[in-house]
C-alpha cells in the first residue's frame, strides 16, 4: 500500500474540483445551442401558420412538434437551473459562503481544523458532480425531445407551405 503521509490531498482535491467545474461550461454551451434550435423551429412554424379562420389539418398537425419542442424547453430549463440544495455549513459552496457576513466567513475559514478544508472541497466535488449529472441528463432529454420533433415539424411546415395561398 502506498504511503499516504506525503500525499497532498488538498491540492489533489482542488484539482479534482476544477476538473468537475470544467465540464459545466460544456453543458451550458449545449443548452444555448438547443435552446436556439427549439426557438427557431417554433418561430418558423408560427410564421407558416395561417390565420385562425383558415386552420387546416396541417395547422393542427403543427401541435405535435409544438408539444415536443415544449417538453424540450422544459428540460432545458431544468438543465439551466438545477436544484442547488446541499452544502450545509460549507466554506466552499457559494450559497453557504454568501449566506454569511464577510467577517464570519473569514473567521470560520481561517479557524478550520486540519483536514476540514479538504473534506469540504471533497464534499463540493461530490455535490457538483450530482448537479452536473442532473444538468447533463436534462440536456440529453431536451435533445431527444427536439430530435423527435424534427420530422413532424418538417411535415407541418411542408403541409402548411403547400396549403398557403399563392400571390
Amino acid at each position: 500500500m502506498a504511503d499516504k503521509s506525503n500525499v497532498n490531498f488538498e491540492s489533489i482535491a482542488l484539482e479534482q474540483l476544477n476538473l468537475v467545474l470544467g465540464f459545466f461550461p460544456r453543458v451550458d454551451s449545449m443548452i444555448v445551442v438547443i435552446l436556439g434550435i427549439d426557438l427557431t423551429m417554433l418561430g418558423v412554424l408560427a410564421a407558416h401558420l395561417p390565420r385562425i379562420p383558415a386552420l387546416s389539418p396541417w395547422a393542427l398537425l403543427a401541435l405535435v412538434p409544438v408539444a415536443l419542442i415544449s417538453v424540450s424547453l422544459v428540460r432545458l430549463y431544468r438543465a439551466a437551473f438545477p436544484r442547488l440544495d446541499g452544502g450545509a455549513h460549507s466554506l466552499v459552496y457559494f450559497r453557504e459562503v454568501a449566506a454569511r457576513t464577510e467577517a464570519t466567513f473569514v473567521h470560520h475559514f481561517l479557524h478550520q481544523k486540519t483536514g476540514d478544508y479538504t473534506r469540504d472541497v471533497l464534499g463540493q466535488i461530490w455535490r457538483n458532480s450530482q448537479i452536473l449529472s442532473l444538468k447533463y441528463d436534462s440536456l440529453k432529454s431536451a435533445f431527444l425531445w427536439l430530435a423527435w420533433a424534427v420530422f413532424p415539424w418538417a411535415m407541418a411546415i411542408a403541409g402548411l407551405e403547400a396549403m398557403a395561398p399563392r400571390t
